[in-house]
This record gives structure tokens, C-alpha cells and sequence, in this order.
């Protein structure tokens, strides 16, 4: 049964024992993953703890660099890091030791403890501390409580990263998951960091010029399939190669995917990026998460997962194959979607 504040007292029991301790941002960096790592690093430097935070397997967008302590993190991925220099690895919105790095097979050497915090359904439960509550909006609104337990005193720098990772995973408190309790944490932040209003501009319009083309040429391939309930919009590396796009201006493909779900009809919404020659980046939206299930859809690829109403994989084959083993996945989960 899961018990939050059992397991929380024994991740700061842990942190208590522990002098160098290492963060992670997930790869295809997003608010939650950076405001919750910035948030612990911000705690920890209290705390008196050496602390490294580094940034996967790619580089921090433009538009979170603004997100307080944003120059502390290293540009480096899991394997070009020296672990036995760290006695604590702490896992932020990770589902999967994928989402810590997809350059290789991630193995922890036997003296690093591992602490996994998320919200993820899909999480595989991988370190050997597990703080899982998919109830929440968010792994920011996670650690908000998670503070409280331990009765930290939040600064504006604490509360402008655990603001911006919630207002962004529930999309401005649009999206499944956002509570009461949600508003309420909130309203505390922004209480403490007055200027949240200026934090969601830049995170917001901070854009790049290649992400509006690249969003023309997603909306533009829009193809329906399964009796017009599944919605795929997608682009080739020879596409992206052929427009230019570089790698900050293909970045907000789930962005479209919301998108994509807007229209009445379209119950299930995919974009798919080969963002790599036969690596294909996808993001799953539904406006009908009691019907469909794309944390089932993701986890079936073998290389992804999420919630049930968003969740994303990255897929080792060509993009027609993509498409095809996804429509397929969809097809065998839910038989009656294209007789309804």
C-alpha cells in the first residue's frame, strides 16, 4: 500500500546520510523535469550538499534557461559523468532508466544509492528508493510535499521551479490531474515568487522561429485513420533535413499533438518525428482518457509510457513502420474504435 510520507521520510533519511548527490533532467527536456531538479538543488545547497545537475542527452531549450539556477546545470549525459564521485543519484519525472539516458544501457554501480520521484503511471519502479504518485498534477507538486515533510522553509528560487513545473505538465491547469490541492500549492508559490506572471511569459514566448515552420509541417501531414478517431501528424528526417530545422526548432511535438486533440472526433492524437534516421520521437494526446488508455499504447511499443491522457515512446524503425506498429497497437487494445 502506498504510504507517501514513509517513503519520504526515508529519502531524506537517505539524503541525511549522503554528501554528494547527483540530479538528472530527462532527455527532450521539459518544465516539470527541470523545476523539480532545480528545486532539490536549490534544497540541497541549503542543506550544505555537494550537488550536480546535469542535462541528459540534450541541451536545455532556450525557453526554460530562465528557470532560476538554470546556469548550474552541466551539459553532460549519464556516461560522460564520473559516478563514483557521488554517493546519491536522485531521478526526476522518469519512468524508465531510458529517461535518464537513451545513449546507452543505464546500470548504477553498486555505491550509488538511487532515489526515482515521479508521477508517472507507467513507471517501472527502478531505483531503490521509489516515490511514485501518479495522483499528482506533476513531480514538482510531488516535491512541494515532499519539502513540506521535512518542513523546508521555500525561497523564491524553491518556489519559482515547483510553480513553473506544475503550471506546465497540467498546461496552465487545462490538463487531467490538476486538484484543489493543486490551486492551493500554487496560490502558496506565487505567493513567495510574485513574479510567476513574468516566469510563464518567458517560458512561453521564448520561441524560435524553426518551431512555428515545424508546426506548419506537422498540421499540414495531418492523416486520419481507424474511422477518422486516430489523428497522426508526422515528419521525416529528410523533411526536417530538407527545411532546415535544427534541434530547438522540433521540440514542441506534443504541443501539437494538444493541438491535434482539440477537434471533436479526433479521439487519439499522434505526432511522429524521425528525428534520426530510423528514430522516430512520438507523443501521444486523447480528449477521452476514460476510453483510451495511451500510457497501455506507449508501454506496448516497448520503449515508452506516461499517463492516460498524454504519454510518449521513442520507436527504433523507419517512420511507416512507426506508423504501422502504432495503429496496430491501437487496433489491438481497442477493436471497436473504428465501429464506433
Amino acid at each position: 500500500m502506498f504510504n507517501f510520507k514513509l517513503i519520504g521520510k526515508k529519502i531524506w533519511r537517505e539524503i541525511d546520510h549522503s554528501n554528494n548527490i547527483l540530479l538528472h533532467i530527462h532527455p527532450g527536456p521539459d518544465a516539470d523535469s527541470v523545476g523539480a531538479s532545480l528545486a532539490f538543488f536549490h534544497v540541497l545547497k541549503k542543506m550544505g550538499k555537494n550537488v550536480v545537475c546535469f542535462c541528459g542527452d540534450n541541451e536545455l531549450p532556450q525557453n526554460l534557461s530562465t528557470i532560476p539556477g538554470a546556469q548550474n546545470i552541466i551539459t553532460k549525459n549519464f556516461f560522460q559523468i564520473d559516478l563514483t564521485k557521488f554517493d546519491l543519484f536522485i531521478i526526476h519525472d522518469s519512468s524508465s532508466t531510458n529517461q535518464i539516458s537513451r545513449s546507452g544501457k543505464v546500470v548504477f554501480p553498486k555505491n550509488l544509492k538511487t532515489i526515482a520521484i515521479d508521477h508517472h503511471f507507467s513507471n517501472e519502479k527502478f531505483a531503490i528508493i521509489n516515490l511514485i504518485a501518479p495522483k499528482y498534477s506533476s513531480t514538482c507538486q510531488i516535491l512541494y510535499d515532499l519539502f513540506q515533510l521535512k518542513k523546508i522553509k521555500l525561497n523564491s528560487n524553491i518556489a519559482a521551479c515547483l510553480f513553473i513545473g506544475m503550471y506546465t505538465d497540467t498546461g496552465g491547469f487545462k490538463y487531467f490531474n490538476p486538484t484543489y490541492k493543486t490551486f492551493d500549492i500554487a496560490s502558496k508559490l506565487a505567493k513567495i515568487y510574485p513574479k510567476f506572471d513574468q516566469l510563464i511569459f518567458d517560458v512561453e514566448n521564448n520561441d524560435h522561429p524553426d518551431r512555428l515552420k515545424f508546426t506548419a509541417i506537422l498540421l499540414n501531414s495531418i492523416e486520419l485513420h481507424l474511422s477518422n478517431h486516430v489523428a497522426i501528424a508526422s515528419i521525416s528526417y529528410e523533411e526536417i533535413q530538407k527545411n532546415n530545422l535544427d534541434q530547438f526548432g522540433i521540440t514542441n511535438y506534443s504541443e501539437v499533438a494538444n493541438m491535434i486533440k482539440s477537434v471533436i472526433g479526433w479521439d487519439i492524437a499522434l505526432t511522429l518525428v524521425e528525428f534520426q534516421p530510423n528514430i522516430v520521437k512520438v507523443s501521444l494526446r486523447t480528449r477521452d482518457s476514460k476510453t483510451y488508455d495511451l500510457s497501455k499504447i506507449a508501454t506496448a511499443t516497448k520503449s515508452g509510457g506516461g499517463h492516460k491522457a498524454a504519454a510518449g515512446a521513442t520507436v527504433s524503425k523507419s517512420l511507416s513502420e512507426t506508423k504501422e506498429l502504432l495503429l496496430g497497437i491501437i487496433k489491438k487494445l481497442y477493436p471497436k474504435i473504428d465501429k464506433l
